[in-house]
């Protein structure tokens, strides 16, 4: 084939830009006679656009932005909460950075060390690791690099106090967590809770350099939201993890144990939030939607058990507890008393 064929130009030519686009116009057939007025490109440039882009999505999608950017909500709530509106510029962009530096990191760290068992779920083998796009030697130096630059930032630009939290974040998550329970037992998603309750912690100590009564209950709202969440998703996916060899909740005790554990963890989420307003660090407005909203997810909690659907069920739970944390953190930033 002619290497400057003007289809070729074309596709090439759109890679500077939109890589995602770019992709999918490679692989339609282009008439060569539509695009002669744009630069031509020889074929070779193409494939490196090409892969150029695969690493880059690759690189991003080791880092679970998803779940980065949940918990960069809930740091920045954290400072916000701790801050009461007179914000330091600066220490709160470092912040944001360093702590959404040290995440990146350890789910890294984590596609890194669960690579082997990633195979053989659906949800995923085609990832980069799996799938061979990747060496695991590169990612565990990227995961190295992320971690490293990450706690610089804390350590050096905000304070040493949250340099230590997201040490210990990355610690909870990546060995006691990933490299241990995960593996071998049903506590895995509990105690892994506690590298998951950092970021706001983190936040918060940016502005107070101590952990006080605020910390340990922006602590507390993060760590007893996430069993019911993550197990909503287990529910769903209970037959991969059990051919992985996961020993989650509801591959060992059964669903209906699942959902009964979740019931204590939704309950406490709302004293939690009673005690964020009688500290006075928010409003009548979070509390009162904050209570709302657990109530809510308390209630269809409850209905999962005369549902003759967990699927459905536990698709609709999973979505009503990541509109609870976005919402409740996104008021509690607007409710945030003044100084």
């Amino acid at each position: 084939m002619n290497p400057w064929q003007p289809r070729l130009s074309y596709i090439a030519w759109r890679s500077r830009f939109f890589c995602t686009e770019q992709q999918r116009e490679a692989r339609q057939k282009l008439s060569p006679s539509s695009y002669i007025l744009f630069q031509r490109a020889p074929a070779n440039k193409l494939q490196t656009n090409l892969r150029r882009c695969t690493v880059l999505k690759d690189l991003v999608a080791l880092t679970k932005p998803r779940i980065i950017r949940l918990n960069a909500i809930a740091a920045f709530g954290g400072y916000w909460v701790a801050s009461k509106w007179n914000i330091d510029g600066w220490t709160f962009l470092w912040m944001l950075l360093g702590s959404a530096l040290t995440m990146a990191s350890a789910c890294v760290f984590n596609n890194f060390l669960d690579r082997d068992f990633d195979k053989k779920m659906a949800r995923t083998r085609d990832r980069a690791l799996p799938q061979g796009r990747m060496q695991p030697q590169s990612v565990l130096i990227y995961a190295i690099i992320l971690g490293i630059a990450g706690l610089a930032v804390l350590f050096g630009l905000v304070n040493a106090l949250t340099g230590w939290l997201g040490l210990l974040g990355i610690f909870v998550y990546v060995v006691i967590y990933t490299m241990w329970l995960k593996r071998n037992s049903t506590w895995s998603t509990s105690v892994g809770g506690i590298s998951g309750a950092m970021p706001p912690v983190i936040g918060y100590c940016a502005v107070t350099g101590e952990i006080d009564a605020g910390a340990w209950i922006l602590f507390a709202l993060l760590f007893l939201w996430q069993p019911a969440h993550f197990w909503s998703l287990a529910i769903r996916r209970v037959e991969e993890y059990r051919a992985a060899g996961f020993p989650l909740l509801p591959v060992v005790k059964g669903i209906l144990r699942t959902k009964k554990q979740m019931l204590p963890y939704i309950l406490l989420l709302l004293p939690a939030s009673v005690l964020m307003y009688t500290y006075g660090y928010v409003g009548i407005y979070f509390l009162i939607l904050s209570l709302a909203l657990a109530l809510i997810w308390l209630v269809h909690t409850l209905l999962g058990f005369r549902t003759k659907d967990d699927d459905r069920w536990a698709k609709v739970n999973f979505i009503i507890s990541i509109n609870y944390l976005m919402i409740v953190f996104v008021v509690m930033i607007l409710d945030t008393t003044h100084i």
